[in-house]
């Protein structure tokens, strides 16, 4: 199999991508059917959240034919993995839940510490197809390249020996918080936090 190539998406392809990239999302992650609508709106959402920055390994697929009223001949593309992110800040969700979370557990100078110049890595997956092949690992790198924050930051599920854990781990990213619960959800995370650059 042929590698995808790496590439820095602006909106507008993100955009254009984000049915692909949810086929990607659902085959790494498994979610309920029903969560997928609600998964769609909240990353078309969040490519409106400030600096935000996205990176997909992709191979360009042939020209598929459509209707001439659909607009002729479409490219597509076969996307393997995706991240993006975004800095956080106040009245975003994420950012906010999980600073209160901060703030209980070692105070306001301890959340702000890791959450008041921070990147926000708020997705980033690989196709099972792809996995192991270091793609999720180059995603991350490139996503974090140059960021003018002091931290990244990022929650993933709370399993200790998962490849995703190993990855964060070895980039210099420990746990903020263990098992942790979003309100209205039913699975545990961790909330992980490192400095920039991230650690070679």
């Amino acid at each position: 199999m042929r590698e995808p190539n790496l590439r820095e998406v602006d909106q507008r392809a993100f955009l254009k991508r984000l049915g692909s990239l949810l086929d990607v999302y659902t085959a790494a992650m498994k979610p309920p059917a029903e969560q997928l609508s609600g998964r769609y709106t909240i990353m078309e959402r969040h490519s409106d959240y400030p600096a935000f920055r996205a990176f997909v390994f992709e191979r360009r697929r042939v020209p598929v034919p459509l209707p001439r009223a659909l607009g002729g001949r479409q490219p597509g593309w076969n996307v393997a993995g995706f991240a993006y992110g975004f800095r956080g800040v106040s009245g975003q969700w994420w950012h906010d839940v999980v600073h209160q979370a901060l703030v209980d557990a070692g105070g306001k100078r301890h959340a702000d510490s890791w959450l008041g110049d921070a990147f926000e890595v708020a997705e980033l997956h690989v196709h099972p197809s792809y996995q192991g092949q270091g793609l999720g690992r180059r995603l991350l790198s490139a996503l974090c390249a140059g960021r003018p924050e002091h931290t990244v930051v990022l929650s993933t599920l709370d399993r200790p020996d998962s490849p995703a854990r190993r990855l964060y781990g070895s980039v210099g990213m420990t746990d903020l918080l263990r098992e942790f619960e979003f309100p209205g959800g039913a699975q545990t995370y961790a909330i992980m936090g490192g400095p920039l650059p991230l650690a070679r």
